[in-house]
């Protein structure tokens, strides 16, 4: 069985993890966001794929579910008593590692598909049936637009990252940006991946700037569009709030209400031009399990806390098969 998620940051990285325990015979290809990314001190970072790597590879830190564990922060010390901006941006003295040899292959004219095939040898050497991919080799960021008198204009436009880590997601958005989206093509083996695929997961993550991203480089709603798998799709609101993330500061920008059942019509069933069959959404959403309905996708109710990989296990075979029985 051949499984494809769409997946993004540390909700996503759990929801693989309880993925990998409901299909252990399963070889999972992972389509990583990369609009989280950003170039540090010289050095290019990616947040998302380095979250999955390292939880996929049992490096993460599981108490804050980003970042290696047993991290020491020596270079960041020193950075900051440099005064060398952004301050804002914490980078762990084991992860850099990571940021160095990346930054090397891309500079070597690697593409960041290669990079990420290279990294993932040491990580998954232990899970050959696993396959991390970036949804594109192409440079693509979030940026997010905030209101500040202190500009002309009264508004400018920030990284996601400096949206997210030095203003905590504050300012109210008003626009969100995808610079790089238009010129951006699917990664290496992304689209195969997709129509070649028995099933696909659309993990819980922020459908704003994680899985919005994918779906909206050049080809990946085609394939996914054009596939014979299911696509089931997962809620990451639960009774109206996110279950990790700020993604409630980010849906009214594009139009979307802070709730399950408009998050799954936002991305539409694939009879009517989207991209899902089926949304499962938390039992604290039961009551708008007819307004999916009318969208044309088949919901599913069950509890989506992702306690443990075996209970997350357990509400993504249950939403498989009961959406696609």
């Amino acid at each position: 069985m051949q499984i494809v998620i769409l997946a993004g940051g540390v909700g996503g990285s759990r929801f693989i993890l309880g993925a990998r325990r409901a299909y252990p015979d399963a070889l999972i290809t992972v389509v990583g966001n990369t609009a989280d990314d950003i170039t540090l001190h010289g050095l290019r970072i990616c947040p998302d794929l380095d979250t999955i790597m390292y939880t996929l590879g049992r490096g993460s830190d599981a108490e804050r579910g980003w970042g290696r564990r047993d991290e020491s922060w020596q270079v960041m010390s020193e950075l900051n008593a440099y005064a060398a901006e952004p301050t804002w941006f914490s980078l762990g003295d084991r992860d850099l590692g990571t940021h160095l040899v990346r930054t090397q292959l891309l500079n070597a004219g690697y593409p960041l598909s290669e990079v990420t095939a290279a990294l993932t040898t040491r990580w998954l050497a232990d899970e050959p049936q696993l396959r991390l991919l970036p949804m594109t080799d192409d440079r693509v960021e979030t940026h997010i637009t905030i209101a500040d008198e202190q500009v002309p204009g009264g508004r400018r436009a920030v990284h996601f990252q400096e949206y997210w880590v030095r203003l905590h997601a504050e300012p109210a958005a008003l626009d969100i940006t995808l610079v790089g989206r238009e010129s951006a093509r699917p990664a290496p083996g992304v689209t195969e991946a997709i129509r070649g695929a028995d099933l696909i997961l659309v993990a819980p993550s922020n459908p704003v700037v994680s899985i919005g991203p994918i779906l909206q480089v050049v080809g990946i709603r085609q394939a996914l569009q054009d596939t014979a798998a299911p696509v089931v799709g997962f809620a990451g609101i639960l009774g109206g709030a996110p279950v990790l993330g700020m993604a409630h500061r980010l849906l009214p920008a594009i139009g979307v209400a802070v709730d399950a059942a408009a998050v799954g019509r936002h991305y539409g069933a694939r009879t009517a031009g989207g991209v899902l069959d089926v949304w499962a959404m938390d039992t604290a959403d039961a009551g708008s399990a007819d307004r999916v309905r009318e969208a044309g996708l088949r919901p599913v109710v069950t509890d989506l806390i992702m306690t443990d990989p075996e209970a997350t296990a357990a509400f993504i075979g249950y939403a498989v098969k009961s959406g696609t029985a």
